[in-house]
């Protein structure tokens, strides 16, 4: 009798999206694919996934992935190289800038995509050997204003406690998070204090998210106040006995003036609710909360970062938890929470412009501390270019020569179309990716290199919690794809600097910035885990999560809290009170008369060049969208689902109006991820403003001013297909991807005759294109009058090779009932004769759009569910699972519920 075959061994790693940082098991399928499932050891999650984590499996397959380095040709076009030529020509590329121009006309664009050794080598052969700080990253754009604050409030980029203090805090504040969709593992955590606890949840936002569904109490204050809430709380903390006069007395300066300020513009809760728009009650509501709950956690995300005063919003929260002493002690701190899974690790190794690696900045002693630890020649001696102003210099040709690695800000920088005419100026434009297309790519790199995608990195992250993990590889690395920190080496070894960059593999990286965060250091840094530095490789390959600091000498702790007894990193180790500037609400006024947000929806993530690999991930929210209180939507003449034109001073976009009673009047909120790729009018980069905040940097992305109107388009449908195709020009589209293929929702002008003549060049096309498929069979419906056109192509063997549904925009045609066709290798006949008719076709057609991404439980089910008598969330979950993983469709659910009663 055989023995069974043995299972494959499963590798623990790190999820390559937000920054809570979950532990992922990947167990090999042995056909390049992988099994996913949490980690249940990892103390960041605890086995748990959100719906993103949960579909990475479907991720990592071939289909986009750049296998080989390219370079541009005489004529233009990329064409394919060995390594050896297209390192030579990006070093001959620097060596070329520099002698020209100078050191200052090179620079690095990172992202918090990179793992800590990757960005580690970026920064030292940036700064340390190149003599350029113009080494900025993606990460701009979500936390530096938490940096900026955190420097000023604590003398170090800090933050205080972990993520166990959400499960002991009694209240929790989320001020501009919708963490139940963008962080949903963490919100779980939450739950579960609520459940255990009785914690009490506030929601400070000008819109009603998915989060604010579920508060206690939401605060829907006007865009921009922030700062004057958290003061009208700091003057009431003063005259209450939560304030801890021992507390700031030992361990911070500056009180007396902050609080002067803050009772200057508002001096109690009655002037806060004016200055904030908020009703006077609620806001006596959240500072009484504030002041009687000894354990407050306040979490603050991009609504806080994002903003033209987004460092002074951060310093106005510290300001609160410094004078109450509730920082560093379990269930208590302010906790900024980050985007990235490792923009944490890239602000510890310096991959911001305005720091040095290990927590340090650019004052004389720290220049030459790390010029003498590298000894490194032509060591940076000032800050360099913040990434708005980055492509500012290079739009002026001051800057020449350009090394994006692991970003797409052709899609996600302001202005993006101002970036991509930038980067066509570029006398050497670098980009490492692990895409082969992305908008970025699209504009003509001279060198384009293969990076190591998620499952083939080999290295660490930090998450939000300060908690470094290891992200392991599982696969092999496609084609002829490397690490970035050996491409780094390579050409550190063409310019000279070999010895240097003399690594065998991440764990000599490590170990070099292990001893860096511990040199001279004596307890004067926070960032310090000197103790790390010994770790020999087996050491390394088996590192479990680890919370820093780790001190050489110390044993790793379990959970590490700073700051409960002072102990800062300022000159006298206290901590500083700051007094954010008057503020007053955001303004829009005519031509451009609503203020436009941007933000990030559950499903997806960043420029979907991950996430737009997983069908179910694009089954919640096909296209792009504008959410529209009903009211302005009304004096807009905006119909719920119709196209509108949104326009501010820099673009135009095109999307899918939304009814949204929790969207503030005069505003419109907008998702960031569509791109040129996945959408022909979507990108809303290209509409956000460059205003950035004086100390940070960092963009403001919350409040452009914006028009909106009816944008025509008399005639909508669909197409399905099993492979990507070029639609009729001047359409509007938006793609997802589907079991079997893609489909996109079109709309426009053209009609019956237009799209004929598409499907039959497609059908044409196919035919040229595949043997045996000049037999595909067309089968039309055609209603000139009426304006309708529908359209099916089956090849030789009976499979759907693509179908178009387009008619009157009024009748809004869907693809639920057809879709399920693609993925089946022959459609029966009596599928194909219902199929133009439109009637549901295929055993697994899905019913509705879908709700819970996790176990793909679509709205019909639940509505389903409800009417067979599943009136509470709970009850959904034991007869669908939906909502019983990552709980991010837990508020979508109960609105279905709520509906549904309020309807029987």
């Amino acid at each position: 009798m055989n023995a069974p075959l043995a299972s494959p061994p499963s590798v623990k790693s790190t999820c390559p999206y937000c920054g809570v940082g979950c532990g992922v098991r990947a167990t090999p399928d042995g056909t390049g694919g992988a099994l996913i499932a949490g980690d249940g050891e990892h103390p960041a999650n605890l086995g748990r996934l959100c719906s993103k984590g949960a579909a990475l499996g479907e991720t990592i397959g071939l289909s986009t992935r750049l296998l080989h380095p390219m370079v541009r040709g005489m004529d233009g076009a990329l064409v394919r190289t060995g390594w050896d030529d297209a390192l030579d020509r990006v070093a001959d590329g620097l060596r070329a800038v520099m002698a020209q121009h100078g050191p200052q006309a090179v620079a690095f664009y990172l992202s918090g995509q990179l793992l800590t050794e990757d960005y580690y080598a970026a920064n030292k052969l940036a700064k340390g050997f190149l003599g350029t700080a113009n080494v900025d990253t993606n990460s701009r754009l979500c936390m530096s204003s938490s940096v900026a604050g955190h420097k000023r409030g604590f003398g170090s980029d800090t933050v205080p406690g972990a993520y166990e203090d959400l499960e002991q805090a009694d209240l929790i504040v989320l001020t501009g998070s919708n963490a139940a969709w963008c962080h949903p593992v963490l919100f779980r955590r939450m739950e579960a204090a609520r459940k255990a606890r009785g914690t009490k949840i506030v929601v400070i936002d000008p819109r009603r998210t998915e989060t604010a569904a579920e508060a206690d109490l939401h605060l829907p204050l006007a865009h921009g106040t922030d700062a004057a809430l958290f003061g009208g709380l700091l003057v009431h903390l003063a005259q209450s006995p939560a304030f801890d006069a021992a507390y700031v007395r030992d361990h911070t300066t500056g009180f007396d003036a902050a609080l002067a300020a803050a009772r200057a513009a508002t001096p109690d809760a009655a002037a806060t609710a004016r200055v904030c728009g908020l009703d006077a009650a609620d806001v006596a509501r959240f500072f009484d909360l504030f002041t009687a709950t000894g354990r407050v956690v306040t979490c603050y995300s991009q609504g806080v970062n994002q903003a033209a005063a987004g460092t002074d919003k951060v310093n106005a929260i510290l300001n609160c938890h410094l004078a109450t002493g509730r920082i560093g002690r379990e269930g208590m701190g302010p906790f900024s929470l980050t985007g990235q899974p490792n923009a944490m690790g890239g602000r510890e190794v310096g991959g911001l412009a305005n720091q040095l690696a290990a927590h340090m900045g650019f004052a004389p002693e720290e220049v030459d501390r790390v010029r003498r630890f590298w000894d490194a020649p032509q060591m940076a001696e000032r800050e360099g270019l913040k990434a708005v102003d980055m492509f500012a210099a290079i739009a002026r040709g001051e800057i020449k020569a350009l090394w994006v690695m692991g970003t797409n800000p052709a899609v996600s920088l302001p202005d993006a179309d101002g970036v991509r005419a930038a980067l066509e100026r570029l006398d050497l434009f670098v980009l490492s990716e692990n895409v082969r297309e992305n908008d970025t790519a699209a504009c003509r790199p001279h060198v384009l290199l293969p990076a190591a995608a998620w499952g083939e990195k080999d290295g660490t992250v930090t998450n939000s919690e300060r908690r470094i993990s290891r992200q392991r590889p599982f696969l092999a690395r496609a084609g002829e794809a490397m690490p970035d920190w050996w491409a780094l080496a390579r050409v550190a070894e063409r310019l000279g600097h070999g010895g240097a960059f003399a690594w065998r593999g991440p764990a000599d990286i490590f170990r070099e910035h292990a001893a860096l965060s511990g040199f001279e250091n004596g307890g004067t840094r926070d960032f310090d885990i000197s103790g790390l530095a010994g770790l020999d490789d087996a050491a390394y390959e088996t590192l479990a999560p680890v919370q820093w600091p780790v001190p050489a000498g110390a044993a790793p702790a379990g959970t590490a809290r700073l700051f409960a007894r002072g102990g800062f990193f300022t000159p006298d180790r206290k901590a500083r009170f700051v007094a954010p500037a008057p503020v007053a609400a955001a303004r829009a006024e005519a031509p451009f008369p609503f203020l436009l947000n941007t933000g990030r929806i559950r499903d997806q993530w960043h420029t979907m060049t991950r996430t737009g690999l997983a069908p179910r991930l694009g089954a919640h929210v096909p296209a792009p969208f504008v959410a529209v209180h009903p009211d302005d939507a009304a004096v807009s003449g905006l119909a719920d689902g119709a196209l509108a034109q949104v326009s501010t001073a820099l673009g135009t976009a095109v999307l899918e109006v939304r009814h949204d009673a929790g969207q503030p009047r005069g505003t419109l909120f907008a998702p960031i991820h569509w791109s040129a790729g996945t959408s022909s009018h979507g990108r809303v980069g290209a509409l956000v403003h460059k205003v950035t905040d004086p100390f940070s940097g960092q963009p403001d992305a919350k409040a452009t001013p914006a028009a909106i109107a009816p944008f025509a388009a008399p005639l909508a449908g669909f197409v399905l297909s099993r492979r990507r195709r070029m639609l009729p020009k001047g359409a509007w589209w938006a793609r997802v991807a589907l079991e079997g293929g893609f489909g996109w929702r079109v709309a426009g002008t053209a009609g019956p005759a237009a799209w004929a003549e598409w499907a039959r060049s497609a059908r044409a096309g196919d035919g040229a294109q595949a043997e045996g498929a000049a037999d595909t069979d067309l089968a039309e419906l055609v209603d000139e009058a009426g304006g309708v056109y529908r359209a099916a192509a089956f090849d030789a063997a009976g499979r759907l090779e693509f179908a178009v549904f387009v008619g009157p925009a009024q009748s809004r045609p869907a693809w639920d009932g057809l879709a399920a066709l693609l993925a089946e290798e022959t459609v029966s006949d009596a599928d194909r004769r219902q199929l133009l008719s439109g009637r549901r076709a295929g055993a697994g057609a899905a019913c509705g759009p879908l709700v819970c991404a996790c176990f793909g439980v679509p709205r019909d089910d639940i509505l389903g569910a409800i009417a067979s008598g599943a009136l509470d969330a709970a009850a959904v979950g034991e007869k669908l699972k939906a909502g019983t993983n990552c709980g991010s469709c837990l508020p979508e659910i109960r609105r279905l519920i709520a509906a549904a009663t309020v309807a029987a």
